[in-house]
């Protein structure tokens, strides 16, 4: 006997209606924790919302006032660098891996931006995968130092002009010596940050390459 001729209402008839209906008007759910009391059913989810309209460099030229843009993206105008500017709602606990979510961009084409110092005390930045881990060995090896060690958080600012979340091997007060991983190579087109929490920006890894002068390295834990 089917559910509407049987006049019972069972949990899918709910559930999958639901979820549909939130998935479409706020984003992505994942069910966190199934709860059951005698024979009510909770669950808890959690939504991850949908990732406001990517804009294209010249419809920024179009519409944004000059003082929207950000440093990076002044940058590479100048240089008549092709790009695509993404923002989303910034949250301080974010991973790099839910920042990929909200881009619907597969984790491995987006990159953090990392600060070194060397035993000479020469700067260097590294460029990884979100979801990776830089190897200081593989590091130092790579810059031709004896060891490098991760800058102190306080020190990013005034050294490179970007904040924590929102450093890019781009527009540094100073350029220093860049690696970008060498998986970068596998694709068309890599994410860094914009050079502010909550903008990202999309180009090729050869235009990358030609503003920052970065050389390609096996950089990380994993060597993917």
């Amino acid at each position: 006997m089917s559910n509407e001729t049987s006049g019972i209402l069972y949990d899918k008839d709910i559930r999958e209606p639901l979820f549909g209906f939130l998935e479409e008007t706020y984003g992505k759910v994942r069910i966190l924790e199934e709860k059951r009391t005698c024979s009510a059913r909770a669950d808890v989810v959690m939504i991850t919302p949908h990732m406001k309209p990517c804009i294209s460099s010249e419809r920024i030229k179009l519409m944004a006032k000059k003082d929207d843009k950000t440093n990076v993206m002044r940058v590479l105008d100048g240089k008549k660098i092709e790009y695509r500017a993404h923002s989303y709602e910034p949250d301080a606990t974010m991973t790099g891996e839910e920042i990929a979510a909200l881009l619907h961009e597969d984790a491995d084409k987006v990159f953090k931006t990392l600060v070194t110092q060397g035993k000479s005390g020469q700067y260097y930045v590294f460029v990884v995968p979100v979801k990776e881990e830089l190897a200081l060995k593989k590091a130092a090896k790579a810059a031709g130092e004896k060891a490098v060690s991760m800058i102190k958080q306080k020190e990013l600012l005034p050294l490179t002009g970007y904040v924590h979340g929102g450093c890019s091997p781009i527009g540094m007060k100073k350029q220093f010596p860049t690696y970008i991983h060498e998986s970068a190579q596998h694709y068309d087109k890599i994410f860094v940050s914009a050079g502010k929490v909550g903008f990202q920006i999309e180009l090729s890894p050869q235009d990358l390459a030609s503003v920052t002068g970065c050389s390609y390295a096996d950089i990380t834990e994993d060597g993917i």
